[in-house]
């Protein structure tokens, strides 16, 4: 499922001339202007704060994930990570003093002291951003305050922000899992009694002692776009699917608040396979009460990490969007939130997508690949989609033909996969035209799951044929943390950023897929194919599928 994450684009003023972000300001089909907007209503804006020691941070972050470095596992609390990054005092005063000039001061910030998110009138935005100027706009029963007009930062201010949150950006349309591929597989599915926790346990050889018992470990999942799961079904699932293992029927945590009416199937699904993969381990839900009106929901659960001083070892997140709809400025700030994380030995998984490699279409007659973010950041561990082999039985694993993957055009490739990514582009053949891809870029998935196929409870009711790399992390997240849950009965860190010590396995705990491609662009050259599936790490798959023993075995230490 492909669900866009939340960006806001700006404009700064540098020696009198306006810079514009590469984002587009415009309006969405689907969404109607509804009206303009009091001078004195309110509006939030969020202002990303310049940090500083962020080269530090990411060197750090490379000992501490490295297995071996002296330093592996040596994590930090939030406040040493505060203390690295904070903002420079001149940084802070300079944007303090701005908004204040403006007589902006109900604000709040966070422990990091990156982010400051402040409540003012639209009358004070419009006069705080030049050429802002914000209307009511609708789609369906969901309202949102947006500016679809330039606006500028002052050129003494604009050097101490990375971005501002709550202007441009319309929300998009939420996607039914797999909605396009459902008439395609539904032909074969008819015999098929699909995929449960004890097909996911039996596939990825999970006994019924491989449950969670340390008091100190848990493990959660976002939700956005007003996606809540429904705790009666959660219940009912596990009722119905997890009769063979201990777990536990009811979240601990939910961190938010949980909007009304239908539960979705997309938060349903998160829910119920992280807690039975990562079977009785304590769960927390992060979640937002629907699409405020200005506010980005995305936004608001990383400012969430960066105030709370516990928070769970492993976080899965089943939302992304392409990454030419965002700006680079805001996509290498998320990346440093990341970063944050992974230093204080949190695990960040993010579905790859379930566009394959995805198209953009640049113009009449020529196309290229499209990666999407956060899938391709370097700093989370990205997850793939598989089938099995025999839709009809317990077999190995072929590519799911929707598994996102492919190469970023953003972010270089970093120093842990050149290696094995390297490998995959001299040895396969053919590959796809280069004009379609990157070379050199952060490539993904780094390994995969079953994503075809899964019965959820949502509404009461036990849904079939559900697919999506939003199914697959899930399962990937659930073992982790029980991982997790292994090393800290020895004494043992969490496994925090796990992708320099994964690819340093070479595929050791995991199956490798071998078979299958994923579809991209409908075109004479490549034919609606993108990459394939090889031995080894490939771009569709990553290194693989979990083998539950193997891997803890080769995490343990």
């Amino acid at each position: 499922m492909r669900i866009a994450v939340f960006v806001l684009s700006f404009i700064w003023l540098v020696n009198g001339e306006l810079l514009e972000a590469d984002q587009d300001a415009s309006v969405p089909e689907d969404w109607i202007l509804v009206e303009g907007v009091e001078p004195l209503e309110e509006v939030e804006l969020t202002f990303a704060l310049k940090q500083q020691n962020v080269k530090q941070m990411e060197e750090l972050l490379k000992l501490v994930s490295d297995p071996d470095s002296h330093q592996y596992g040596k994590h930090l609390s939030l406040e040493e990570v505060a203390a690295l990054v904070q903002p420079s005092q001149l940084t802070e005063k300079v944007v303090r003093n701005w908004l204040q000039s403006h007589g902006v001061k109900n604000c709040h910030t966070v422990v990091t002291r990156d982010f400051l998110q402040c409540v003012m009138t639209v009358q004070v935005a419009e006069a705080l951003l030049p050429g802002a100027k914000f209307h009511r706009y609708s789609r369906d029963s969901h309202t949102v305050l947006r500016s679809t007009s330039l606006y500028s930062i002052h050129k003494d201010v604009y050097q101490h922000l990375d971005f501002v949150g709550g202007v441009h950006r319309f929300p998009p349309k939420g996607k039914d899992i797999s909605k396009g591929w459902e008439g395609a597989r539904q032909s074969a599915l008819g015999y098929h009694l699909g995929v449960t926790p004890s097909v996911i346990r039996s596939r990825y050889n999970l006994t019924e002692k491989d449950v969670g018992t340390a008091t100190n470990n848990s493990q959660a999942v976002a939700q956005f776009l007003e996606q809540y799961y429904n705790p009666a079904d959660l219940a009912e699932f596990m009722s119905l699917f997890a009769g063979g293992f201990t777990h536990m029927s009811a979240v601990e945590r939910v961190v938010g608040t949980q909007g009304g009416g239908k539960a979705g199937i997309e938060a349903s699904l998160d829910v119920e396979y992280i807690m039975s993969s990562g079977a009785n381990i304590s769960t927390w839900v992060f979640t937002n009460p629907g699409r405020h009106e200005t506010q980005e929901p995305f936004l608001q659960w990383m400012l969430l990490l960066s105030n709370m001083s516990a928070v769970p070892w492993v976080h899965t997140i089943s939302y992304g969007d392409d990454e030419d709809s965002l700006s680079d400025a805001y996509m290498n700030r998320i990346n440093i939130e990341f970063m944050k994380a992974g230093l204080r030995g949190i695990s960040m998984l993010f579905a790859s997508g379930d566009s394959g490699a995805g198209c953009r279409h640049l113009t009449k007659e020529r196309n290229t690949f499209r990666p999407s973010f956060p899938a391709s950041s370097p700093y989370v561990t990205t997850v793939g989609g598989t089938s099995f082999k025999n839709s009809f039985k317990l077999t190995y694993e072929v590519t799911d033909y929707i598994s996102g993957g492919g190469f970023s055009n953003v972010f270089a490739m970093p120093d842990y996969q050149g290696g094995a990514v390297q490998a995959y582009l001299k040895n396969v053949q053919p590959l796809p035209p280069q004009t379609y891809f990157n070379i050199t870029g952060r490539a993904y998935p780094d390994l995969a799951a079953l994503s075809d196929n899964y019965w959820v409870v949502t509404n009461r009711v036990p849904v079939p044929w559900v697919s999506g790399t939003s199914a697959s992390t899930p399962v990937v997240g659930g073992m982790l943390s029980l991982i997790n849950d292994q090393r800290f009965l020895k004494g043992l860190p969490s496994l925090g950023f796990i992708n320099p010590r994964l690819y340093k396995l070479q595929g050791k705990g995991l199956y490798d897929v071998t078979e299958g491609c994923h579809l991209s662009c409908l075109d004479d050259k490549v034919e609606g194919k993108g990459f394939c599936a090889s031995p080894s790490w490939d771009p569709v798959t990553g290194w693989g599928t979990p083998n539950y023993p193997a891997l803890l075995k080769a995490l343990m230490d």
